[in-house]
């Protein structure tokens, strides 16, 4: 029995969701993999606290969203004030995933004259105790900008102190330029790759430039492992040795 698998359709997730699986199957062997990718952040933050968090990927409909909810409901749960923030303007999902209006969210605060930003007129109760959301917003037409803007760090740097855990949905790394810039803003970052799909050059490419910004990598996410028994499943791993002369290592959870 397929414990998990993802529509092989790349707008699937776009026009219903993604799955939570941690809240409709919360003892499924696919929930506890979630719960632990979030127990290795947590051994990982032991000396760099990782208060702000991101998971991206190289390139679209490598499943990240999913993985990106999943984790932050894993964090949830343990009576953490978790944000999760829907940063992928030209693809966003969360609004979808949580049955909300995207009238307003992200963009709608990155492109505001106020002075003041009052919170909870953008971020939203999700259903899910000690879980806030703010989705992506209406669709801008400079989404590299927004991104890259100094008022998008800033209210990252914000919202980090109401909530024990900001967690961010970011853009693929080869999609949009200014992903990488981000994301060395943040404490930490996690790369999410998708077995079948997402190609060793293009791993190599989207390390290269997060580490080019300096950005914190913290590991990988391998989502749809396709198991002996024909289920299908995550792993977190570690390293980046994708070239020749080195050694790639990697753990299965």
């Amino acid at each position: 029995m397929r414990l998990f698998h993802r529509s092989s359709k790349d707008n699937d997730s776009m026009e219903n969701g993604v799955q939570l699986i941690t809240v409709a199957d919360p003892q499924s062997a696919i929930a506890e993999q979630f719960r632990t990718i979030k127990t290795n952040i947590r051994f990982m933050g032991v000396d760099h606290k990782i208060d702000t968090l991101a998971f991206t990927s190289g390139n679209v409909s490598e499943g990240k969203s999913t993985v990106t909810d999943n984790t932050a409901i894993s964090l949830a749960e343990d009576g953490k004030k978790v944000l999760l923030i829907d940063a992928d303007l030209r693809r966003p999902t969360l609004h979808r995933t949580f049955r909300v209006s995207n009238n307003f969210g992200l963009t709608t605060v990155l492109t505001s004259d106020a002075k003041e930003l009052k919170l909870d007129e953008v971020v939203r109760d999700s259903g899910i105790d000690n879980l806030s959301i703010l989705t992506a917003g209406p669709t801008p037409p400079n989404p590299s900008e927004l991104l890259g803007s100094k008022k998008m760090v800033e209210f990252i740097n914000l919202v980090s102190k109401y909530y024990d855990k900001v967690v961010i949905d970011l853009a693929p790394v080869l999609e949009i330029s200014e992903t990488a810039a981000l994301a060395s803003h943040l404490d930490g970052v996690i790369l999410v790759v998708r077995q079948g799909v997402t190609c060793k050059p293009n791993i190599a490419r989207t390390v290269e430039r997060l580490k080019f910004a300096k950005a914190n990598l913290l590991g990988y996410v391998m989502n749809d492992i396709k198991a002996s028994n024909g289920g299908y499943g995550y792993g977190y791993g570690y390293g980046y040795g994708y070239g020749k002369s080195k050694k790639k290592k990697k753990g299965k959870k």
